[in-house]
């Protein structure tokens, strides 16, 4: 059965780091992939032609996910690293409203244990606007891995934990074309958010499953009927 499929990611980005191959395999096998961009990325950064900036990294955005196969991007232009600024509730609605527009049946999202406020923030969202009530759409949850905040989470909290694993062997050189379409973002070697930092996990996680290549998540629910 094909799937419409929903990765609500905190930052421009965020949505290829994490989860990038996946949606290019799950596309490439039939189903619709949706994404939220819920903070607009580029304000925290004190930039003087913040708005001129903005444009061009929704530009990147948009090129990135035609790589990656995205049907549509929604931009909620939240304030960036500063989501917590926002009352929850208003956060919820925006992402509720959405989720009731495509009805998907899967949802990708950062995990609770993320460094980056933004993150945690949406998977907090994300949790209350898929409540497993009648009638919801949802099936399926996971988490994903974001470099540059996952990873530098401090070991003595809880960290992320994967328990599915997806083979991107045949999708790895899309999701990198991809990120390279966020000329700003890219970073040099050894920053994690870098060419060789997101080959590097693709190959430590598929060493962990047995894969040529692998992204991890963390199944948070999932639903049979």
């Amino acid at each position: 059965m094909k799937n419409r499929i929903l990765v609500v990611s905190a930052h421009p980005d965020d949505e290829v780091l994490g989860v990038g191959g996946t949606i290019r395999k799950k596309v490439n096998q039939g189903n619709e992939a949706y994404c939220i961009i819920a903070a607009e990325g580029i304000t925290s950064r004190n930039t003087k032609e913040s708005a001129k900036e903005l444009k061009k990294l929704h530009e990147q955005t948009l090129k990135a996910s035609k790589i990656i196969g995205y049907k549509k991007v929604f931009f909620l232009n939240l304030p960036d690293n500063r989501m917590d600024s926002i009352n929850l509730l208003d956060i919820i609605k925006k992402i509720e409203e959405i989720i009731e527009k495509i009805k998907p049946q899967i949802v990708y999202t950062h995990d609770l244990s993320d460094l980056n406020i933004d993150h945690r923030i949406c998977f907090k969202a994300v949790m209350v606007a898929t409540r497993p009530t009648n009638g919801c759409c949802v099936n399926e949850i996971y988490t994903f891995e974001t470099l540059s905040s996952t990873e530098w989470q401090a070991k003595t909290n809880k960290i992320f934990q994967p328990n599915t694993y997806e083979d991107i062997s045949n999708e790895i050189e899309s999701k990198i074309n991809a990120l390279k379409e966020y000329k700003g973002e890219i970073r040099n070697y050894p920053h994690p958010r870098s060419e060789r930092g997101v080959r590097i996990l693709a190959k430590y996680r598929g060493l962990e499953s047995g894969l040529e290549n692998a992204e991890a998540f963390c199944l948070i629910r999932r639903i049979i009927k």
